[in-house]
């Protein structure tokens, strides 16, 4: 005679631990040893034969539902799966959550079938299981597919099509936004950079450089691109590198930063004023074209932050230098015959700043 394990119940019951460990990848003998291993039976008091029997229901479940997972309104729409609305949105949560050292692997990479393949290697080298990888991987593809051609706020898209919360939304909007752009991430000078810090400079660039920035004059396009007439306006910045506007540039920054830092960092700033503005201005101009945007992480670092470390220069004494370096323009007559300039001006530094001062790890 067979013996069969029957499960019968309404409301449906998760045991959020074994769904946390389904998610990443163990399978059920992995997870029955892992119970094992942390005490479980002893405190429970049950044997293991009941532990994997109860592991096998609930992940049949969660295989059951992952299906709706792909498409959460219909998780919540459903009536096949009894669970409050407050259960639904914790699944979906924790089955939409990333683990940021798999995410970087994959950022900047295109989300092809190709790349998932590399899945592999990905899982080898954060020792994260292949088949959590693979999720993730899926995860962000499907998010980017569905949002990518959308009007209005990325952040607000994929609230709407897959209910995350507003801080998970706005870490897969950075993933999105860096992807359709297709911003370099990969190259070695980057490496010492986190997922963290691409998640804040492309959040800073979405809020402020893109069609949903409030300095935009039109808001009906994507934000998951640039602002074009913005990035156009950006070329008209080269006049602050000509040598009379440059010079009187320096001239303002020192002088107002005689009160701000001590002698020896006034003097690295004097020594590293003019690349750092040109490296700036350059930035500026070239964001214009699609070819050199996709590299200004690596000009970030390569012509601004690294230069300036090797200097000596701390994150405090950046920021002083760059608060100077952004309001001295105010004071100049640069933009007397483009007083809208200005505000272009403003409108690149503050996200500019933020970004240097991100990545400016010491």
């Amino acid at each position: 005679m067979t013996a069969v394990d029957v499960f019968v119940g309404n409301y449906t019951l998760i045991d959020f631990e074994l769904y946390d460990l389904w998610l990443n990848g163990y399978s059920v003998h992995d997870a029955a040893l892992f119970l094992q291993k942390s005490g479980v039976l002893q405190k429970a008091d049950v044997s293991m034969e009941i532990v994997f029997s109860d592991i096998q229901d609930q992940y049949r479940l969660f295989t059951s539902f992952e299906k709706l997972l792909k498409s959460p309104p219909k998780l919540m729409d459903q009536q096949i799966y009894q669970m409050g609305t407050d259960l639904q949105k914790r699944v979906i949560e924790r089955y939409y959550r990333f683990d940021s050292v798999v995410v970087r692997e994959i950022l900047g990479k295109k989300l092809s079938s190709r790349n998932r393949k590399d899945m592999d290697d990905v899982s080898e080298k954060t020792r994260i299981p292949l088949r959590s990888c693979r999720r993730q991987f899926d995860n962000l593809k499907r998010v980017f597919k569905t949002v990518e051609d959308m009007m209005g706020s990325l952040v607000e898209n994929i609230k709407t099509h897959y209910l995350l919360s507003e801080d998970l939304a706005r870490q897969y909007a950075a993933i999105v936004f860096i992807a359709n752009n297709r911003f370099e991430t990969g190259k070695k000078r980057l490496s010492h950079l986190t997922f963290e810090d691409f998640v804040f400079c492309a959040n800073q660039m979405i809020t402020n450089w893109s069609y949903s920035s409030a300095d935009c004059k039109v808001h009906e396009d994507m934000d998951v691109d640039l602002d074009r007439r913005f990035l156009q306006d950006l070329r008209e910045l080269k006049m602050i590198s000509e040598k009379e506007v440059l010079d009187e540039h320096k001239g303002q920054v020192i002088s107002h930063l005689k009160q701000a830092l001590s002698k020896k960092s006034r003097h690295m700033v004097e020594e590293s004023f003019k690349n750092c503005s040109k490296a700036i201005i350059s930035i500026a101009c070239g964001l214009n074209h699609s070819k050199d945007a996709r590299d200004i992480f690596l000009d970030l670092v390569e012509k601004v932050t690294e230069p300036c470390l090797s200097l000596g220069m701390t994150a405090p004494d950046m920021e002083t230098f760059l608060g100077a370096y952004k309001d001295a323009i105010i004071k100049m007559d640069v933009f007397r015959h483009q007083p809208h300039m200005l505000a272009v001006w403003d409108r690149y530094m503050r996200t500019l700043i933020l970004c240097v001062l991100q990545i400016f790890h010491t």
